[in-house]
């Protein structure tokens, strides 16, 4: 399998551990980004889709929208721009309210 740009921002994003906590599907790769689906009613604020982008700058700039079956309208509800790798997950966080990997647990002692 060859390794694309949207194969790289998901393993940024936490990889399985990020399609395990948030739920995310229908993943389509770009040349330059990636975009994938949200579960109804999951994310704040209605976001149910989102795509994120590598800029020519090695910045990544994220969409989140809300797709409208019945109207067939597509919303944008927020966009963030110029994102280093590793503020991805903290940005995806800031935007949806959901958790891009699963919290470590200790054990009392």
């Amino acid at each position: 399998m060859q390794q694309t740009i949207g194969h790289t921002i998901l393993q940024q994003l936490g990889g399985g551990k990020f399609i395990a906590m948030t739920g995310a599907k229908n993943f389509i790769l770009y040349e330059d980004g990636l975009r994938f689906d949200l579960p109804a009613r999951f994310a704040a604020k209605g976001i149910n889709k989102v795509h994120i982008t590598l800029t020519p700058n090695d910045l990544y700039t994220l969409e989140f929208m809300r797709w409208n079956a019945r109207a067939l309208e597509l919303q944008r509800i927020a966009k963030a721009s110029d994102i280093y790798a590793d503020m991805l997950p903290d940005t995806f966080r800031d935007h949806t309210g959901l958790e891009t990997r699963m919290p470590t647990v200790y054990r009392a002692r």
